[in-house]
């Protein structure tokens, strides 16, 4: 059965290759689009995404804008459920949506390694948290940017030496620099000395976060720089509002690329029955009996899809893994990156339209009048 279906594949080897193409094209694109989302949805539910909070100044949104006093640390500490407060300035190439943002985070060493769920794959810390100007680099933007342990790294007005780079197994922090605090608030040009960013605030295992975000807004209203706290999550899914829409669209492409590769495949498969109708017409004669007529069909289609559709999941994994991709906005990223789920949807859903695009063409192969098929020309 298989070489039977091989051969009527290559006896029309350019609409095979052309159908297969389209398939691959298709689900490249759906691959993307998936790991987009996968992306975002990873930046809201990450392992500190409901635990901790963000203290920002309140009506702003791009980090240049949001200037808050750095002793607003030691308030903070004396709310009830608060462990820890981490004061981090923030520098961002571009506050508009990007697929190359820089974004620097200034804060103390020693909390950026008890904080964080990074590792470094070179270089060490005790030169980072050593050298003022020094920096840890993500291993996305470090691909990006051909970054390496050593190299001095320019951008704008900022100059630092690169003390290592990290891997995560949060997505979004490979795309981050790390760096420290008062290198960024005595920065030339920045003019943030005593100003931070903003505050992450970690919270006891027993508190409740939005109680105390509440907490901390009303214990700082009074003081020179109004605040709004919110859960890291709601944070940078607020801050990037705009792209969370734009992907929210995006979303649809992905079901219609899974629509077009259905279509694609269907007509081709219709058009190879249709071809070849006296064939099942003599094979019915000969005693193949109609479900093994329907399977023969179904094969032809789940190949093609298959081909298709493991080939543009292979190529989009691939550029993924390799290509370090993230776009982001405001300060925060959502990174692309390949994984094991996004590889199976891939095989999944081609095998399934493979199935979907065959049924109505088996039927027709099935219940072909042997009579009338063997008379038509």
């Amino acid at each position: 059965m298989l070489k039977y279906v091989l051969k009527s594949l290559w006896r029309h080897s350019t609409r095979t290759l052309l159908t297969v193409a389209g398939a691959a094209v298709a689900m490249f694109v759906f691959c993307l689009v998936g790991a987009v989302q996968e992306g975002l949805d990873n930046l809201a539910s990450g392992i500190d995404a409901d635990r901790n909070l963000i203290v920002f100044q309140e009506n702003r949104f791009c980090p240049t804008s949001s200037r808050l006093p750095a002793d607003y640390a030691q308030k903070i500490k004396d709310v009830p459920g608060v462990r820890d407060v981490m004061p981090i300035q923030v520098w961002t190439n571009n506050c508009r949506a990007s697929l190359d943002i820089v974004v620097f985070n200034g804060a103390d060493p020693t909390q950026i390694r008890n904080t964080r769920p990074i590792k470094l794959v070179s270089g060490d810390w005790d030169r980072f948290a050593s050298q003022r100007d020094a920096a840890i680099v993500g291993r996305n933007i470090a691909r990006r940017r051909g970054l390496t342990t050593g190299q001095q790294f320019s951008i704008g007005e900022l100059s630092v030496n690169i003390a290592g780079v990290f891997e995560s197994t949060v997505p979004a922090e490979e795309n981050l620099i790390y760096t420290h605090l008062a290198f960024l608030q005595l920065a030339r040009g920045l003019d943030a000395a005593g100003l931070v960013t903003q505050h992450e605030v970690l919270l006891f295992p027993d508190a409740d976060p939005d109680h105390v975000a509440a907490e901390i807004d009303v214990k700082l209203r009074s003081d020179a720089v109004a605040t709004k706290t919110r859960r890291k999550g709601a944070f940078q899914t607020s801050t990037l509002s705009d792209l969370v829409d734009l992907i929210g669209f995006a979303h649809w492409l992905g079901f219609a690329c899974v629509g077009l590769v259905l279509s694609i495949v269907a007509t081709t498969t219709v058009m190879s029955v249709q071809d070849h109708i006296k064939e099942y017409a003599v094979l019915q004669t000969i005693g193949v009996r109609p479900f093994a007529a329907m399977r023969l069909v179904l094969t032809e289609s789940i190949l093609l899809c298959l081909i298709g559709g493991l080939s543009g999941t292979f190529v989009a994994i691939a550029l993924l893994a390799f290509g370090g991709f993230a776009i982001g906005a405001e300060g925060a990223t959502i990174a692309f990156r390949p994984s094991a789920s996004l590889a199976v949807t891939g095989t999944l859903v081609s095998a399934a339209l493979g199935i979907v695009a065959g049924i109505a063409p088996a039927i027709q192969a099935a219940s072909v009048p042997i009579v009338n098929a063997l008379r038509q020309p």
